[in-house]
């Protein structure tokens, strides 16, 4: 690959129908950190969604309260998940939603609408933003704070997550990203945060029994601690241990989703867009990781959040998944040792991490070093045909049939970012498939001067020969989409 197609393929999402390549790579690349915009049109125009998180859930509990009351097994919250799928309306899943009251059912049809519109929104601007580098990092961290659709509020919410706490705080400090995502909503709900409380909380005490009849559902929960800190900060072995899990969940409590329950009527308003209820949290000083924090009701989890950021052990996690993602899947030890101490130099200023990225030989070898996750060939085959007007639930379908649609990551640490994960025969058939319906609507007639172009010095005689000697400009440009040049970067 030539210095380049590298700026283009490994650090963006390749070349845009139209756009020239860039004289100087690096230039390229460093303007970008200067030019990104945080909240382009389609985000800026998004509708606020944030007061329909507190009416979901109090929907919720309203139908828990009905089941505990009539018995009724048909009437469960069966259709809660399956609503938030992809999958289409089968018999299963209908059948489910039909039990459900018409409010709820209106409630979660709402639901799904919103996350397939704010998906339509990331990839639209992905496609026809100016800055596919600063794009390309907003998914990493997006997937770095993995918030999965599926539990009831978190659909009005992962879109936020990723506009409001991911896109601000892209180029700023690792610190004020950390605190921005983990005390999200979206972040609360998914991990179940939003409802843990201090066990020796005010709340507690008073409401034990009330806790009790809400199915155990009181007390404390430390899932959003243990993923804090084994895949947010420091990873797995960065010497935490289980009263370091325990204490940092009991600084997390009375962090919660703002209008929900009757204790919402205590909470405050945070800038994260969460609230704080002063009731729940656990009272008393902690310590996690051999450090004393003292009582400070939401300041207590701010300062750990601090710390935690500006630990060795999260430098060395965090510089490992950089290299990982820009430099191949076993990267090389050089470039992490180099990003590890950019990042305990300067705070944490992933600015400064991308600038050092960017001048990092180990990041421009000439081979391919990646192969392309599912999302990220999505983003480069669409700018590459130039396809317009796609359809909101369309993208939804597409993403979801090639197996990484965001925001539906299996578990809290995200996507794979492995080739192992990507390259099985019958996700590449789905490509194959789908770049034959992609290439339907768009022009076809300059396929050879398009492939040179994005891909510079690179194009293989093979696959020069087989665009060549295609039946159609159609049938050519399927075949440059699912090219080894392509697939790889």
């Amino acid at each position: 690959m030539s210095k380049v197609g590298i700026a283009l393929n490994r650090f963006g999402y390749g070349l845009a129908r139209g756009e020239r390549p860039p004289a100087d790579p690096e230039a390229y690349l460093l303007r970008q950190l200067d030019t990104f915009d945080p909240a382009p049109r389609p985000i800026a125009a998004r509708s606020a969604t944030r007061g329909k998180t507190g009416e979901m859930l109090q929907l919720l509990r309203d139908l828990r309260e009905r089941i505990q009351q009539t018995g009724d097994p048909a009437m469960n919250e069966a259709g809660v998940g399956t609503m938030m799928t992809e999958a289409g309306m089968d018999n299963q899943r209908a059948a489910a939603l039909a039990a459900l009251p018409p409010e709820y059912r209106e409630k979660l049809a709402e639901a799904r609408r919103v996350v397939i519109d704010d998906l339509a929104v990331r990839v639209k601007v992905a496609i026809d933003g100016p800055t596919p580098l600063v794009e390309r990092l907003v998914h990493f961290w997006s997937n770095h704070f993995s918030v999965s659709v599926g539990k009831p509020g978190t659909q009005f919410e992962v879109g936020p997550l990723e506009f409001e706490a991911i896109r601000p705080n892209v180029l700023g400090r690792f610190s004020d990203m950390l605190k921005a995502a983990v005390l999200h909503p979206a972040m609360l709900l998914y991990l179940d945060q939003f409802q843990s409380t201090g066990p020796g909380s005010r709340v507690q005490q008073r409401r034990r029994r009330w806790a009790n009849q809400q199915g155990g559902r009181g007390g404390l929960n430390e899932n959003l601690a243990r993923e804090v800190l084994e895949l947010h900060t420091l990873g797995a072995g960065g010497g935490y241990d289980q009263d370091d899990v325990t204490e940092l969940a009991r600084a997390l409590t009375g962090w919660t989703v703002p209008g929900i329950g009757r204790v919402g009527r205590f909470a405050e308003d945070q800038p994260s867009g969460a609230a704080f209820v002063a009731l729940a949290h656990e009272p008393g000083a902690r310590t996690i990781m051999g450090r004393r924090y003292p009582a400070g009701g939401p300041q207590q989890a701010l300062a750990v959040l601090d710390d935690l950021a500006a630990h060795p052990a999260t430098a060395r996690f965090i510089a490992t998944k950089l290299a990982r993602h820009f430099a191949g899947d076993t990267p090389p030890p050089s470039l992490i040792t180099r990003l590890e101490a950019d990042f305990r130099t300067t705070g944490g200023d992933l600015a400064g991490l991308t600038r050092t990225l960017i001048a990092s030989p180990e990041a421009w070898v000439p081979g391919p070093v990646k192969f392309r996750a599912p999302f990220e060939w999505f983003v480069a085959a669409a700018r590459l045909t130039g396809i317009e007007g796609l359809e909101p639930r369309r993208i939804g379908r597409a993403l979801n049939e090639l197996g990484q649609s965001p925001w539906r990551a299996p578990s809290p640490a995200g996507y794979d970012d492995l080739a192992a994960s990507w390259a099985a025969p019958d996700l590449l058939l789905r490509r194959a498939e789908l770049a034959e319906r992609m290439v339907q609507a768009v022009p076809a007639d300059d396929v050879i001067a398009r492939a040179e172009a994005a891909f510079p010095d690179t194009l293989s005689d093979t696959t020069r020969t087989l665009l060549t000697r295609a039946e159609s400009g159609r049938q050519a440009l399927a075949l440059l989409l699912v090219a080894p040049e392509m697939m790889r970067r």
